[in-house]
């Protein structure tokens, strides 16, 4: 039976004597959500003036892809078990206090080892906030988290788009990426500061209690495979389509810093949009409908190479449709495991699996093959994913309640 917020109302460790608030709880991951996004997406924009600082050349500096994500590696695989012992809301303010010190020390280091140091502290910061805000919203909302689910990714979503509009606003007035840093850092500090002062819901448990293994570990490893290709699609493109575009003349530097937040922008409304979707529609449906929008919308930037209208139009589309393909895994896998937080820190693995090896690997190549290796690796990503997809439906069978229920803010409906 699913943990609800009526079953989950007090403190880990301190049973009846702290209610839990979901609502504030709700907005204080929410809000982390920003700050993840605003921090995710500042790579990609900053990436020229990084090398700059660090006097490397983007085939150098495409390997904080990596370093960032190894320590998102990192992060998500010790997050998951401190949250099933610890209570979750001191562990997030930790990771957003590390995300702003990091943010505010990685613009001013000269040497790019240095910087890639930093850089891996950042990405344990950033997995153990991710895992956390996914893990800790399901025990507050339990089987009625789907739209909660898609509206703390439409969060994150308006973090990523906002950030390479400071980005390039803080370019353009100080002709450096450092004040755009040190802004976002400042950004964490009020959310830290929120989620202080609440009490942490209590940790959820299946069936193997909730730190001993996995009910279904090989479901857990498909979903985890489908993360891998989702998510190295996604950091792919959004890390690399300034630089795409760049190199290709389709828009100066500006313009390609406002083309990435077109990207982060589409995410977000499509996230908007797939909360009362996730109400009425299968995820299984949703997810189709993503994969096959993400494929004809790298096709078509592929087909039409030297436009610039394409290139707008294709990543308004990739945007989208990736929109609402994370958050919706997770609320199709809630209702066939347990979520406690050794599961969910699987699928974050994953994540940051997918995150660290196709970014890197687009930098390694797009030197010596030219700018459409970009595309071209992001489209055969997704057609492996759009393969996975399908066993991942096959093979995951029925959900623990019955097929024909969707779920709603406000309860169970057919």
């Amino acid at each position: 039976m699913p943990i609800t917020a009526d079953a989950t109302r007090t403190q880990i460790g301190q049973p009846g004597t702290r209610p839990l608030r979901p609502l504030a709880s709700t907005i204080g991951y929410y809000a982390a959500f920003i700050g993840l996004g605003l921090v995710s997406a500042s790579l990609g924009p900053t990436l020229p003036g990084l090398a700059e600082h660090t006097r490397t050349h983007l085939g150098e500096i495409s390997f904080l892809f990596t370093t960032r994500s190894l320590g998102y590696l990192g992060g998500s695989l010790l997050a998951g078990r401190i949250y099933d012992r610890m209570a979750g809301h001191p562990v997030m303010v930790w990771a957003l206090l590390t995300m702003a010190a990091t943010m505010a020390l990685a613009p001013t280091l000269p040497v790019l080892w240095w910087l890639a140091a930093v850089l891996l502290l950042l990405g344990v910061a950033e997995g153990t906030l991710d895992v956390g805000g996914n893990t800790l919203l399901v025990w507050v909302h339990g089987s009625r988290v789907g739209p909660f689910m898609n509206g703390l990714h439409f969060f994150f979503g308006v973090g990523a788009f906002i950030s390479p509009i400071i980005v390039a606003q803080a370019v353009l007035t100080t002709g450096d990426i450092t004040w755009a840093y040190w802004i976002l850092a400042l950004l964490l500090l009020p959310v830290a500061l929120w989620l202080a002062r609440l009490p942490s819901p209590a940790a959820r448990s299946g069936p193997a209690g909730p730190s001993r293994g996995v009910e279904n570990p090989r479901l857990v490893a498909l979903i985890a495979l489908f993360m891998i290709l989702y998510v190295g699609a996604e950091v792919s493109f959004g890390g690399w389509i300034y630089t795409y575009a760049t190199t290709l003349g389709l828009a100066d530097v500006a313009a390609a810093a406002y083309l990435t937040s077109l990207f982060w922008g589409a995410l977000t409304a499509g996230r908007l949009l797939a909360i009362p979707v996730a109400a009425r529609l299968r995820p299984r449906t949703i997810l189709l409908l993503d994969l096959l929008g993400c494929l004809a919308s790298v096709g078509l930037i592929l087909l039409f190479p030297r436009s610039s209208p394409i290139i707008w139009l294709g990543t308004f589309g990739t945007g989208f449709a990736m929109a609402s393909i994370f958050p919706t895994v997770i609320s199709w896998a809630e209702r066939r495991i347990t979520l406690n937080g050794n599961v969910t820190s699987w699928f974050f693995v994953g994540a940051s699996l997918g995150a660290m090896s196709f970014p890197f690997l687009i930098g390694q190549l797009f030197d010596a093959l030219g700018p459409r290796v970009t595309m071209v690796t992001i489209l055969a990503v997704l057609a492996v994913a759009t393969l996975v997809f399908a066993g991942l439906m096959v093979y995951g069978g029925p959900p623990r309640a019955d097929e024909d229920v969707i779920q709603t803010p406000g309860g169970e409906i057919r």
